[in-house]
């Protein structure tokens, strides 16, 4: 029998060669910006497949003819590979055993085309991207209360990337949202910050922009162009938003517009909000008024009066900042999902572009951002063209070092909390119903279930480098002793993926077959399965023998990673 906590260790030659079968080590890789200009976009005439051959033709060009002494170019990663990162990628789980044998013996030379084409049809790709965006609006929130709107957020943004997902669309919709936070999903962008538009504004910049203009808070960009009054004059398009608290059970917030009233409101008239215009502290009189501040997008210098209502504030802002003239919105989000899928962004951190930083290979970028404009921001469109790169397609390796060339590689990084729960839940025979649960007030998921318990432990801000996101000991002891992993890997509990191998055919290398392909998507190479019969030979209880290799797949840094 399995102990349950502590979990007995029996770090043979067996467990060290699982555990540490695909160790991941990463190095921080030094990046930096040219100044984007508006960009010709030129016609919507490339298929993904016709981009992703420009794309790489220009990678070549700009970096990958310049590979540094040692430094190799990865081969084509293997079907089994491939399958496992792009079901990952695309819809936040694992194929299924079934899937993964099905599509390594399809001899079609366009299945990987056709795959992808399916995954983004897929309804798992919504509820995968719903969850991302969700994580990248609400993990820095400035309050807890923002947690409420979580569930109708994430329900928004799965519809949003169920449907034909346009970024400029989806982007509006956030920056004009009005109504109840459990209504509108849309409202959640606001409800993170409660309304305060300093943060939203930073926040709004950040994700949509890649440009932290908060840093021009309180004196001009230390690195970069923007001055203080450019922050402030962003800012000023945001005051006249409020999130208004409801007296109902359980609470709520409204997102609704204060155009009416004097410039500066008695505090506590609503959440967030104290004047109808935005003043810039005075740094030397703190206790004066400020300077009174006009709405100006500092990204192409559009502006409108004071005394401007709400409405046209956001909605002007709403289409400038979506314009095909503001180049950083284009390349803020094709950045930011190349980094998803290759591993290492152009401008890395991913929403810490600006004018006086450089693009790794700024030509590839830019065709890429001409070509995802042209096509009206399709974000099925961009993801399609990245996934057929050899780019994205090429084997993982960890993270190159500052003076090596980038893209060379796929880079591996951590699953985020929800992929890693499927992971788990899939692997073990384990499905959860999680429609009843309300929102978390502590953290992303939702509270009362292993989901929300995961969460906690493994979940990351989606915005950080990815080669800064380690394990840590609670982690590790989290997965190694949970009961969604334990009570199920016995073998002997019925309903169990692995009591229902045990009760087929007594074939001992058929067992270890099918565990590799549901914990890591592939079948055992030749040392592996002779480690795990070898274990199955040296231990008087089969189930108990099997319960190790299945813990131990569970717990391998391939089965934590994205490769």
């Amino acid at each position: 029998m399995i102990a349950s906590v502590p979990r007995k260790m029996f770090l043979s030659q067996f467990a060290v060669a699982i555990l540490f079968a695909a160790s991941i080590t990463q190095t921080k890789a030094d990046t930096g910006p040219v100044e984007a200009s508006p960009r010709d976009l030129g016609t919507a005439n490339a298929t993904p497949q016709a981009a992703a051959g420009e794309i790489d033709r220009l990678l070549q060009e700009e970096v990958l003819a310049n590979l540094s002494a040692g430094q190799t170019l990865a081969s084509v990663t293997s079907d089994q590979a491939f399958l496992r990162r792009v079901y990952f990628d695309f819809v936040g789980e694992p194929p299924t055993p079934g899937e993964t044998t099905a599509f390594c013996l399809d001899p079609s030379p366009d299945k990987r085309t056709k795959l992808v084409e399916r995954l983004l049809a897929d309804k798992r790709f919504g509820r995968n991207w719903g969850r991302y965006w969700r994580d990248v609006i609400l993990y820095r929130r400035s309050a807890d209360q923002a947690l409420l709107a979580s569930q109708s957020l994430e329900t928004f943004l799965i519809g949003q990337f169920n449907g034909q997902p346009r970024w400029n669309a989806i982007a509006k919709s956030f920056i004009t949202a009005q109504g109840n936070i459990y209504d509108k999903g849309e409202t959640g962008l606001f409800m993170a910050h409660l309304a305060e538009p300093v943060e939203v504004a930073a926040e709004t910049s950040r994700i949509f922009l890649g440009i932290q203009i908060q840093c021009a808070q309180c004196h001009d960009h230390p690195t970069d162009r923007w001055k203080r009054q450019q922050f402030h004059e962003f800012v000023a398009f945001f005051p006249r938003a409020s999130m208004r608290r409801q007296p109902t059970q359980p609470p709520t917030f409204e997102l609704t517009s204060f155009d009416m009233g004097p410039q500066r409101r008695r505090p506590g008239m609503m959440t967030g909000r104290g004047s109808l215009e935005h003043f810039m502290p005075n740094l030397k009189d703190p206790a004066s008024e400020g300077s009174l501040m006009m709405p100006v997008f500092f990204a192409t210098g559009d502006k409108l009066p004071t005394g401007t209502t709400d409405h046209e504030r956001r909605h002007a802002l709403a289409a400038w900042l979506t314009s095909p003239n503001n180049p950083w919105f284009a390349t803020a989000l094709v950045n930011r999902l190349w980094a998803e899928l290759v591993g290492e962004g152009f401008y890395e951190p991913i929403d810490d572009l600006g004018p006086d930083r450089s693009a790794s290979a700024p030509r590839t970028l830019d065709y890429l951002c001409r070509q995802f404009v042209a096509h009206d921001y399709d974000v099925k469109w961009l993801m399609g063209a990245i996934a057929s790169t050899d780019a994205y397609q090429r084997e993982s390796r960890p993270r190159r070092h500052p003076d090596q060339v980038p893209f060379a590689a796929n880079v591996a990084y951590r699953l985020r909390a929800d992929q890693l729960f499927d992971a788990v839940a899939l692997a073990v025979g384990v499905s959860f119903d999680t429609s009843s649960r309300t929102p978390a007030r502590a953290g992303l998921g939702f509270r009362g279930g292993p989901r929300f318990a995961f969460a906690q432990q493994f979940g990351y801000d989606p915005s950080v480098r990815r080669d800064e996101i380690t394990s840590t000991i609670p982690q590790v002891l989290s997965l190694m002793n949970s009961p969604l992993v334990n009570q199920r890997i016995t073998g002997r509990q019925p309903g169990g993926a692995l009591a229902r191998l045990l009760d087929g055919p007594q074939d001992d290398e058929a067992v270890p077959v099918e565990l590799y392909l549901r914990c890591l998507c592939r079948e055992p190479n030749d040392a592996e399965l002779a480690v795990c019969l070898d274990h199955v030979k040296s231990t008087p209880d089969r189930a108990e023998a099997f319960g190790d290799i299945f813990w131990s797949l569970l717990n391998s840094q391939e089965f934590l990673y994205r490769n």
